[in-house]
């Protein structure tokens, strides 16, 4: 989510599909992932998370998407040896809303066609 954290981390590319992105959709699951590398000392937040989930709450044109049982289930149904469930979760997310995927991850990007990057 280096568009919202830190946005000069970005790929030109990347920034340019976020900006003309009629609908931005991020999984939920990058909320835990973010918990997760600040409990670990690995990210710090200007504001607490609880906070910056708010305010994410309150972009226009960005949705949250939960992961919910269609997720789970077309992440498990991936031909991918990546046991890494977030991305899998992130993965099968962009694949049900046949969208673009932005993500510096290489192994995304060699998996996932429609990866900006």
């Amino acid at each position: 989510m280096y568009w919202s954290l830190d946005p000069e981390r970005l790929s030109v590319s990347a920034a340019a599909a976020i900006a003309a992105a009629e609908q931005k959709v991020v999984s939920s699951i990058s909320i835990w992932e973010i918990g997760q590398k600040i409990k670990r000392g690995e990210l710090a937040l200007p504001l607490r998370l609880s906070d910056y989930v708010d305010r994410l709450g309150q972009v226009e044109g960005l949705e949250l998407a939960p992961v919910d049982e269609k997720c789970w289930m077309r992440s498990l149904m991936l031909d991918w040896d990546n046991g890494d469930m977030a991305d899998r979760a992130i993965v099968a997310t962009a694949m049900l809303r046949a969208c673009d995927l932005v993500s510096a991850d290489a192994q995304v990007q060699a998996f996932y066609s429609r990866t900006v990057w």
